[in-house]
């Protein structure tokens, strides 16, 4: 039996173990430690031990190696947390992935996608860091274009690397870029940072980006085909700047700024963003098929979270097969270390799975001993549909927690997507911004008589804001953007059963097969992992419901 538990450190740090090439667990450590984006999954390995009682491999991977070591033994903590934790004493090899940052991400989503064979498209913040000839600054992975075949070899066929050091640009090998200019991912960074948020919350932009509009008199973030350094300052490892004062539009926008209020200039300068980056992947789209010949593209990188530009890949490349990763952020890459060392090893292929359902399963006999200060009814489907029904916004806890940002039916907060003003009721109680939309789920089987999906049969693990067919937004106003699109989850039964079983009955009460969907957490808080978390979330908001399908219960949880 092969076990292999991987690591990736940083923000999202995550924790993977993979038991003969199958995924038992993947944990974001912060659905652990409640801290948003903790990067030292030290929780995750203890968690291991609930499985196992041994591990073969220990895998730690990021941008770089650096970090804590224990004097006595030379080891990191991460070694010496394994050996603690361990019941009994086993030897177990370590294994650093320091500088294929870019590939651990290819790895990820290339052995979920089922492919066998594909190329890769990555675009990340700032991958590995690599020391390059005799530039003395660190230099850092922004796009990448990876071949994977055979399928263990992975061949990178382009990429771009970034350094602030004023070289201009330099082809340091065939289709290996070297330049002072930053990547696309840096420039949504910096625009995001721009208008208030953190640079990691790029989800945030790209919601407001539909309520700007085109703008001629703001600069172009990409000039002669690399990033404007003139507008975007690159200032490493995570993060960029706009560079206001070269430009007057945006300086004498600056002093108009207020908190928690968008100008128009920042509304449009997301707009311009959102659509100058998601051209350009369109463009290495397009070079990666034609450099490799290949059909089979798989998205991945931080970037790929963005569902807006995922649908504008699909709807470009129509003959084209696009899987794009739901967990493309880089807690995905323990994910993509994991499956790529037991390929590597055993000469075996992970199995793709297709729903990311990869939390740790819980017992469901214990929910009620969890509950035990809490008041908790026998209820049905049908029970739970009415009180969606009649206006109450109801979370839903079952099963294992969706890896990644999206909520899938396992740790949702419900509401009714035909309610007019659902949009501003739940940003109101989840203390989230106004412009920001909702996601629905809807029954597999009735998609496409609401949505567009492009030419796409499904999509089940919300990774596409598809445009609503004629007349959808006045039916469920409340999960409609701006910008008539939606990012949908379809559910079929296999899949979810509980869930689609709530959907089929709300759609019995409304004729409507769809339920407004979003994360079990409050604005700025991790998805709740555990009762206790949802628990504790529920007595700090307004909401007073949860359904646990699994024991057919209903909790009231009262503030």
């Amino acid at each position: 039996m092969s076990v292999i538990v991987s690591i990736a450190r940083g923000h999202n740090g995550s924790t993977t173990l993979l038991v003969d090439g199958e995924v038992v667990f993947y944990l974001e450590e912060e659905r652990l430690s409640r801290d948003k984006w903790d990067g030292d999954p030290l929780l995750g390995l203890q968690k291991v031990f609930d499985y196992v009682d041994y591990i073969d491999d220990l895998i730690i991977c990021h941008t770089h190696r650096d970090g804590p070591i224990f004097e006595w033994t030379r080891e990191s903590i991460y070694e010496g947390w394994v050996r603690k934790l361990a019941k009994k004493k086993f030897q177990f090899k370590t294994h650093y992935i320091d500088e294929i940052h870019h590939e651990m991400h290819a790895a990820c989503g290339y052995y979920n996608s089922g492919f066998e064979t594909a190329v890769c498209v990555i675009a990340d913040g700032a991958g590995s860091f690599l020391k390059i000839g005799d530039i003395q600054e660190p230099c850092y992975e922004f796009e990448s274009i990876i071949r994977v075949h055979n399928p263990t070899h992975f061949d990178t066929v382009y990429k771009h690397i970034g350094t602030k050091v004023p070289i201009g640009y330099t082809e340091i090998e065939p289709d290996i870029h070297l330049t002072e200019y930053p990547g696309l991912t840096k420039m949504y960074e910096a625009v995001t940072q721009h208008c208030g948020f953190k640079a990691i919350e790029a989800g945030k932009l790209m919601g407001l980006a539909p309520y700007g509009k085109p703008n001629d008199d703001l600069p172009d973030f990409f000039v002669d085909g690399w990033g404007n350094r003139n507008l975007i300052i690159p200032t490493y490892p995570n993060a960029a700047t706009i560079n206001i004062s070269r430009y007057k539009i945006i300086h004498d926008d600056c002093k108009l700024q207020t908190q928690g209020e968008y100008t128009d200039i920042q509304k449009d300068l997301a707009y311009k963003v959102q659509e100058e980056t998601s051209d350009r992947m369109v463009e290495l789209i397009r070079k990666a098929h034609e450099m490799t010949g290949e059909t089979n593209i798989v998205i991945c990188g931080g970037y790929g979270l963005n569902c807006v530009a995922n649908y504008k890949y699909v709807k470009e490349f129509p003959d084209l097969n696009i899987y794009c990763e739901p967990i493309s952020h880089d807690g995905g890459t323990s994910i993509g270390a994991a499956k790529y060392h037991y390929a590597h090893t055993t000469e075996r292929i992970p199995e793709p799975q297709s729903v990311v359902y990869y939390g740790p399963q819980y017992d469901p006999d214990n929910y009620l001993r969890d509950l035990n200060d809490v008041d908790v009814v026998d209820t049905s489907y049908e029970d739970v549909a009415k009180l969606i029904r009649d206006g109450n916004i109801v979370t839903i806890f079952q099963g294992r927690s969706e890896g990644g940002p999206r909520a899938l039916g396992n740790r949702s907060i419900l509401f009714d997507p035909t309610i007019k003003d659902g949009k501003d009721i739940v940003n109101q109680v989840k203390h989230r911004e106004w412009f920001r939309p909702f996601a629905c789920s809807i029954l597999k089987e009735k998609v496409h008589d609401w949505f567009d999906l492009a030419g796409m049969d499904e999509s089940p693990n919300m990774m596409y804001a598809v445009e609503a067919r004629e007349g959808v937004a006045d039916i469920i106003p409340s999960v409609i953007h701006v910008d008539n699109t939606c990012r949908i989850q379809t559910v079929t039964k296999e899949q979810n059963e509980h869930y689609y079983n709530l959907i089929s009955e709300f759609e019995k009460l409304s004729e409507v097969p769809i339920l407004f969907n979003t994360s079990f957490n409050l604005g700025g808080d991790p998805l709740v992992e555990t009762i206790d978390d949802a628990v504790t979330t529920l007595r700090k908001s307004d909401i007073e419901y949860m359904y646990l399908p699994e024991i057919q219960k209903l909790a009231k949880v009262l503030n």
